[in-house]
């Protein structure tokens, strides 16, 4: 698991959305010509477009990158049958999939007994959609202990957001590097190189969004500031290699993996500027709304980024969190209430108790409950904070979750509908008490 690349004391630029400039030799970004007929240090002009050409000025995204050899030169892919073993994302037909109502919880996905890279270890969960029609969303979990050694991978089907749980992240992108530890989101976009390394096992869960890109949402009534600021999230600076060494490239395709090999690190951007590139964010950081006064708010204010759909407010993925805060409503049940809606949750948990499942819910579990499937705290959680007396109390810092909500039906992949991923089937019985609940006096 040993790296090979130095991870330390890593500079950032600063910004969401903003246009980045930053090279690692001096002079290597052109000034007031994107393609100059010659560039400096004899690089090579690349456009790396992440949206169509012709959207908005504010719409579009794009960087300008100063390679030392194009992307173009490299072998013929080839299929590749060793990656994806787990990986499924058309979910247009039923083939490989578990269609069922019903309420899913998973246990953490196993260590790899073998050695196995980021590439190797993704499990998809569920699903919906096909990215042929760039219309969609699956959720993975991924397990590895093997860094990615002259080894670099792209992904063309989606956006990938990375929620570590355990273990920190040593990522190097076309654009620079950066680390990635639990409390802390990546996003990596489609089609950028990107190579993980480690020291320790890493674990965690991805969304990834077959259409559009995640942005920061709109603040409404709330006004100018909260939940996430731009400024806090980070963005690689210009970082690169100069080999002769040969480099396999791995591409998610379809669904399917393919991979090639190139002369010299992929990694040969010496100089950057544009809008499109992976960034960084830390949860600590969020600026949690809630009641002052009375009942519990939707979650949609604890939401972090958001991938939309064509229809405004309706969103592929919405990114909320569940942080560590102060609660101080009154006359209220504090956990989320029982609940049924429109939307697909899926629920994993980073770090400590989750209070509407404080024991059934540890670091690394996930849930689904699927469009109109009620769902709520259990029997304990139910009874603890129904009647436990109602004062201001900081959820401690160790507690955090989150959900990935879609308005997508998400069917599930056969394979961790088995022991794969270690599918709980006792998880209903949660509910079990609360089936007995008898009509009692008025209080």
């Amino acid at each position: 698991m040993d790296t090979h690349r130095n991870y330390e004391n890593l500079d950032y630029a600063i910004g969401f959305g903003n246009h980045v400039e930053t090279e690692a030799l001096k002079g290597a970004v052109p000034k007031g010509q994107n393609s100059p007929q010659k560039c400096a240090y004899n690089l090579i002009a690349e456009q790396f477009s992440g949206t169509a050409f012709t959207l908005t000025r504010a719409s579009n995204q794009k960087t300008w990158l100063y390679k030392i050899r194009p992307s173009a030169a490299h072998s013929p892919f080839v299929e590749a049958p060793e990656f994806g073993k787990y990986v499924k994302n058309d979910f247009m037909n039923d083939h490989g999939v578990t269609i069922t109502p019903n309420q899913l919880r998973w246990k953490r996905l196993p260590l790899p007994e073998k050695p196995t890279t980021f590439a190797e270890g993704l499990v998809t969960v569920c699903g919906a959609g096909d990215p042929s029609i760039k219309q969609g969303i699956a959720i993975y979990l991924y397990a590895a202990n093997k860094s990615m050694t002259n080894s670099s991978m792209f992904n063309s089907d989606g956006d990938f957001l990375i929620v570590p749980w355990e273990g920190e992240m040593l990522i190097t992108t076309e654009m620079g590097k950066l680390t990635v530890k639990p409390r802390e989101i990546c996003v990596i976009p489609r089609g950028i190189k990107f190579s993980v390394e480690m020291n320790k096992p890493i674990r965690g869960y991805i969304c990834e969004v077959f259409k559009g890109h995640f942005k920061i949402p709109d603040l409404g009534p709330i006004g100018a500031n909260g939940l996430a600021n731009p400024r806090d999230f980070l963005v690689p600076v210009a970082f690169y290699e100069n080999t002769e060494e040969e480099f396999q490239i791995i591409n998610k395709y379809l669904g399917k993996f393919y991979k090639c090999t190139k002369k010299g690190s992929p990694y040969d951007v010496v100089g950057w500027h544009g809008n499109y590139y992976p960034y960084k964010y830390n949860l600590d950081l969020f600026n949690a709304m809630g009641t002052v006064t009375f009942d519990h708010p939707d979650p949609s204010i604890f939401t972090v980024i958001t991938c939309q759909t064509d229809e405004p407010g309706v969103a592929v993925c919405d990114f909320a969190i569940f942080p560590p805060r102060w609660m101080v409503a009154e006359h209220t049940f504090r956990p989320p209430y029982y609940h049924r809606n429109i939307m697909s949750e899926y629920m994993g948990n980073i770090s400590g108790q989750y209070d509407a499942k404080e024991d059934g819910f540890q670091p690394g579990y996930g849930s689904l409950h699927s469009l109109f499937q009620g769902h709520g705290p259990d029997h304990e959680s139910f009874e603890k904070w129904s009647n436990v007396d109602l004062q201001p109390i900081r959820y401690p810092y160790e507690n955090l979750a989150f959900m990935f909500e879609s308005t997508y039906m998400l069917k599930t992949c056969s394979f961790v509908m088995d022991d794969q991923v270690s599918l709980d089937h006792n998880y209903f019985h949660c509910w079990d008490k609360l089936a007995h609940n008898k009509l009692g006096d008025k209080p």
